[in-house]
């Protein structure tokens, strides 16, 4: 099956050659208009270089650049976006030295690991605004930049409300019209038998341009990569914005679904060693039966208005309609060595209902030598969680990680939860907060620094699945979220820059199991605080940043109880780093992305008191490169490296899986048929078709998530 998926994507080598061929012919035959051709080509090839900015969206503070702010943040453009066809948001960020990805428990969510601790997705913001992103999987085509803040953010975006983001977290920058339309049509295909394609048409109306639409989809159907693993995806976004005098309005509203079918899962071991990954790296050792359905409506609403050049009011409203259902299935391992093991299924729907409002004013003033910067304004975040349960026998049916076998779909009634035909509430959570700051400015820019605080209150209802829904617990508590940030410039192209800002999390929740004699408890909330210093440089098309930081935050864990388990607080976990990039056009058309990151991540105070936390790689560093050929006029050749150190499995620190490195190739070629640009796109993600553990970092435990095989991608644009 592996060998047929490979063979069908080298057959679409001949489309390349041919759309090469056709270019040739268009050339030959108009030869005249070679000036214009080239005009077309060079402005094309340009618009799809892929760049990678210091700075971005910073919540409250609004945006700054690189320099200026006092925080590690990175912008990933639309132009990577396109270039690299990626199929999730965690294929994006595979670009971020400092970011890995992983999997939920036990079904198809990604998540991601920035400074060694979890990122959920419903914890990634949509401009600067918490609470409703799709909760698995997002889509990266519908938004025009990929932002990423390395640290804690409880003051900038307020506390996540999924409980993560302690590390880092991630801003999706919807896309906007622009002066120039955008009329755009992508078709692309990808191994193993997946074809879809794209759209994107943007206009501004009026004289003046103060209307602006855009409006883009996607859809991509078919098997992917892996074996018999099945991957749907229909996307649609709009994008409508007004800005005349004082007055800016923006509407982004969107549609998404996503259907996983037969994937392959995570796999947990019951043994004193790990297993090795399958010799096929396209092994499926997931069930037939294994799904998940996902459909998320989700818009936002932005208003701002200068009521003087200094004064500005703005506020934002967003929500979130979201259906998930699935028959997910994961795989334990009690033989490592013959990979065997058992199948364990649950079914799950779950509905939720968000909303989030901000409201907030900015103003600048001038007192003496200062000139200030204020932010002030109140946040809030709805949440309503209706879900329930039904797991299968949890004895499982044997098959094995290197010969899988197709058991049969279990029956879903041992330790059922709540009502699955109707789901009813099982959490209500309601986040207020209050904030303000202030950034003053010394000496012409060269100093500033940043003070601020949020209130932020969490209150969250905890509703019975064995008591028709009546409440079970709940918890209340109010925490202040300090922040300060200083930024020097020595000199106009270098700055130095240190934090000292919080994170504030819900706390943890005991996994969903009989086998907890807490199952579902959830923990009271906690706060955290992080230490950084770092400078970052801008000269011409040289970037580079380097940072330190040190935090730590609760750490949970699983203790024997009797005959059960108990959900508890176990010490804490300290994480301390450096953080490395540094982004280059050292010739005309040779671009470099490159960067590295070193965690120290220890658990202190606790029964592993010294261990090095699981699934947290000590090192990790990737490198991008792209190459305009100068002799074959719209060619482009890219590569990309990603290495990751070695894991560790269990907390005891006794089991680890090994490094691994990846090693992608691509080509882009743009011609043009007709005065119009066509750009073709070939990339094959780990050419070398290696075989290898991914992750270990798990919600509840190591978890192994395997690499993806090798995966061809083949697109052609038109611009029109």
């Amino acid at each position: 099956m592996a060998r047929s998926k490979n063979l069908a994507a080298i057959a679409s080598l001949p489309l390349l050659a041919a759309g090469l061929g056709w270019a040739n012919q268009a050339l030959a035959a108009d030869a005249d208009s070679a000036g214009k051709d080239d005009t077309i080509i060079v402005t094309a090839q340009k618009a799809n270089q892929t760049h990678v900015e210091q700075g971005g969206s910073l919540g409250v503070l609004g945006n700054l650049s690189g320099l200026d702010a006092p925080f590690a943040v990175k912008s990933y453009d639309s132009a990577l976006i396109l270039n690299q066809q990626p199929l999730t948001l965690g294929q994006v960020l595979d670009n971020d030295p400092s970011v890995r990805t992983t999997y939920g428990y036990g079904n198809a969510s990604e998540q991601y690991v920035i400074r060694g601790f979890a990122l959920y997705g419903e914890d990634i913001a949509i401009d600067g605004l918490y609470g409703i992103t799709p909760r698995q999987l997002q889509s990266p085509e519908l938004y025009d930049q990929i932002q990423v803040l390395n640290g804690a953010s409880a003051f900038l975006f307020g506390a996540a409300p999924g409980g993560s983001a302690l590390g880092g977290t991630v801003n999706l920058e919807p896309k906007r019209a622009t002066m120039k339309p955008i009329n755009r049509v992508t078709v692309n295909y990808i191994s193993g038998s997946q074809v879809g394609g794209s759209f994107d048409f943007g206009r501004r109306f009026g004289s003046d341009g103060a209307l602006g639409v855009r409006i883009n989809g996607s859809g991509r159907w078919g098997d992917d990569a892996i074996n018999d693993e099945y991957r749907a995806s229909q996307v649609l976004g709009l994008g409508v914005d007004f800005k005349r005098g004082n007055l800016r309005l923006s509407l982004d509203l969107a549609y998404q679904r996503e259907k996983v079918r037969h994937m392959r899962p995570m796999v947990q071991v019951y043994d004193v060693s790990l297993p090795l990954a399958p010799s096929d790296p396209a092994e499926n050792y997931g069930q037939p039966w294994n799904y998940t359905t996902l459909r998320d409506i989700f818009g936002l609403f932005k208003a701002e208005y200068d009521i003087t050049k200094d004064f500005t009011l703005y506020g934002q409203f967003g929500a979130k309609n979201s259906h998930e259902a699935g028959q997910y299935q994961s795989l334990y391992i009690y033989n490592s060595a013959a990979g065997t093991g058992v199948a364990t299924g649950s079914f799950i729907p779950r509905k939720d209902d968000n909303m989030a409002e901000q409201v907030g004013i900015r103003a600048r003033l001038v007192t003496g030598p200062i000139s200030h910067k204020l932010s002030l304004g109140i946040s809030a975040i709805q949440q309503s969680e209706r879900t329930a349960f039904g797991f299968g026998n949890f004895g499982g049916t044997a098959t094995s990680l290197y010969t899988p076998v197709a058991v049969p779909v279990p029956d879903f009634s041992y330790f059922p939860g709540g009502n699955i035909s109707n789901p009813y509430p099982i959490t209500r959570l309601q986040q207020f907060s209050m904030f303000v700051s202030d950034t003053m400015s010394v000496a012409d820019g060269k100093l500033l620094v940043t003070v601020g605080a949020r209130r932020q209150k969490i209150h969250q209802d905890n509703y019975g699945y064995y008591d028709s829904g009546a409440l079970d617990s709940y918890y209340a508590a109010s925490k202040t979220t300090p922040v300060i940030g200083v930024v020097v410039h020595p000199v106009k192209a270098l700055s130095v820059y240190f934090n000292r800002i919080a994170g504030l999390s819900q706390g943890g929740t005991a996994p969903i199991n009989s086998a907890y004699s807490n199952s579902g408890q959830s923990f009271a909330p906690y706060s955290t605080t992080q230490y950084e210093v770092g400078s970052k440089l801008e000269i011409g098309h040289y970037s580079a940043s380097l940072a330190f930081y040190t935090v730590e935050k609760p750490n949970y864990a699983s203790a024997v109880q009797g005959t059960q388990y108990l959900y508890v607080v176990d010490g804490v976990s300290r994480h301390r780093g450096i953080e490395f990039t540094f982004n280059a056009e050292p010739v005309k058309g040779l671009r470099l992305i490159s960067g590295f990151s070193v965690v120290d991540a220890k658990l202190h105070g606790s029964s592993e008191d010294g261990k090095t936390e699981l699934g947290v790689p000590k090192f990790t560093a990737n490198a991008n490169v792209e190459w305009d050929m100068p002799y074959i006029r719209g060619f482009t050749l890219t590569g990309r490296v990603i290495h990751t150190a070695s894991q560790f499995y269990d907390e005891a620190n006794t089991m680890a899986i090994p490094e691994w490195t990846r090693y992608d190739l691509g080509a882009r070629y743009v011609f043009t048929a007709h005065d119009l640009p066509v750009t073709l796109r070939f990339n094959v993600d780990n050419v070398a078709n290696k075989s290898y553990w991914a992750s270990t970092y798990g919600t509840y435990g190591g978890q192994l998530v395997q690499g993806m095989p090798r995966t061809f991608k083949a697109s052609a644009t038109i611009d029109f």
